[in-house]
């Protein structure tokens, strides 16, 4: 584990990179792209591109040229297949929320999302953006192809099958082997999603989580968020659904708006200012909170506005290790006596092959901790990591940690895959920075 001797003063990393001396670069199409990128590797800059600003990391920063995607953001090609799906190209700057509005339209949408929409799709595959699903993966598993612009500045095809090894880090590996220009995605019928929201005991949580009728394998999408201080917990089930009541504007408002942002953040400046009262309005929140279910297009059940600011950890545990990580983090906030405003939130994805995915080869939770922007987090993040390291968890590679390339090769069978893609598809490091340096390690 590499820890650093203070708490990093990044709140995400858009902000570090807003101080760093970077030209900033809005290439209008894939060929002035190439050439931005030719251009600075010939004078000997670095380059990074840059997203949605959603990442807390410093994966994005560069004193070279930073590139924004956001004109190349229109829906290239659509291929439909008989049983309904298709594939979709779109350009890698697109926002998931117009993605979504986009496919909504042509009668299409992702199999699955994460519960934020504002970033980049480039951004969220790169960063391995999962939603939660036992028998679902990552955004990054639904790419089949991508349009990668090297560090030589040449535009290139890949896929599974042209190019394999170029494809795999391209689709999910921090831009470490070329900046995404279009990413073609398999797409299926859009659909609707019976959301079902109550609170219920984190022990029956627990207890009722497995098995062919449990909490997770028993619905489409599971997820809850466990209130620290607190043995109460939000859970959300989401399945397929015809026909089914929807959610009445005022409800919405009140519930999406007023409470969880509003109020939210209201009660997050109260326990800054005294961190005594945290305990009690956790108690309070945990259990005024109610029951809810309706009926609507999967993109707006996934998706949630999110105002309120926060700095997050996210790992990846085994699945079957999910009681006794969540246990251990409960025992150490109650003896601890840090003061723990926000939720812990929970998901799972089924097992996947890609290389650096967090789920790659076992059927994963993820357990997500939050601390409100202003109130200290360095000594709970690293108590959480010390925990998940316990159980080989995996960090979300666009969410705050500490590990380096030593530690992350021993958690990654295809680790030294990637490091050699990276070498030869960037041998001059003009992909490079800090955070890459220290994730993936020295060039072999």
């Amino acid at each position: 584990m590499v820890t650093p001797p203070q708490a990093p003063r990044w709140e995400n990393w858009a902000r570090t990179a807003a101080a760093t001396p970077a030209a900033l670069a809005r290439p209008a199409d894939v060929d002035e792209l190439a050439r931005t990128v030719a251009d600075a590797a010939a004078l000997g800059r670095r380059v990074r591109a840059v997203g949605a600003g959603h990442s807390f990391t410093a994966a994005a920063v560069t004193d070279g040229v930073q590139l924004s995607l956001d004109a190349l953001d229109a829906i290239e090609r659509v291929e439909r297949r008989p049983d309904g799906t298709a594939l979709v190209t779109v350009g890698a700057g697109i926002r998931l929320a117009a993605l979504n509005g986009a496919l909504a339209a042509l009668g299409l949408g992702l199999r699955n999302l994460g519960d934020i929409d504002k970033q980049s799709i480039a951004g969220a595959i790169s960063t391995g953006t999962h939603g939660t699903g036992v028998r679902l993966g990552g955004l990054a598993t639904q790419v089949v192809g991508v349009r990668v612009v090297t560090a030589t500045g040449e535009v290139v095809e890949a896929s599974a099958a042209q190019r394999p090894d170029l494809f795999e880090l391209a689709r999910l590996g921090l831009g470490a082997a070329g900046v995404l220009a279009a990413v073609t995605l398999e797409v299926v019928p859009a659909f609707l999603l019976d959301a079902r929201e109550e609170p219920w005991p984190l022990d029956e949580v627990l207890e009722r989580l497995d098995g062919a009728d449990g909490l997770v394998e028993g619905n489409d999408h599971f997820e809850f968020y466990w209130f620290p201080h607190t043995r109460r917990a939000l859970t959300k089930r989401n399945n397929r659904a015809t026909e089914g009541p929807g959610l009445s504007p005022v409800r919405a408002w009140v519930d999406d708006e007023l409470l969880s942002n509003g109020v939210f953040e209201l009660t997050n400046r109260l326990t800054t200012v005294l961190p005594a009262t945290t305990r009690r309005i956790n108690a309070v929140a945990a259990r005024s909170l109610s029951a809810r279910r309706y009926v609507a297009p999967a993109p707006r059940v996934f998706a949630s506005p999110r105002r309120v600011r926060f700095r997050e950890m996210e790992y990846a545990v085994p699945r079957a290790a999910l009681p006794d990580v969540l246990e251990q983090v409960d025992r150490w906030v109650d003896a601890s006596g840090e003061r723990i405003s926000f939720p812990v939130e929970v998901r799972f994805a089924a097992a996947d092959d890609l290389w650096l995915s967090t789920a790659h080869g076992r059927e994963t939770a993820y357990v997500a901790v939050h601390q409100y922007w202003r109130q200290p987090y360095l000594r709970y993040f690293s108590a959480v990591e010390e925990i998940m390291a316990r159980v080989d968890g995996r960090p979300h590679w666009g969410k705050l940690h500490w590990l380096g390339a030593e530690r992350l090769a021993e958690l990654y069978p295809r680790f030294a895959d990637a490091q050699r893609v990276r070498a030869q598809a960037d041998p001059d490091g003009v992909f490079d920075n800090p955070y890459l340096e220290r994730v993936f390690g020295p060039r072999g």
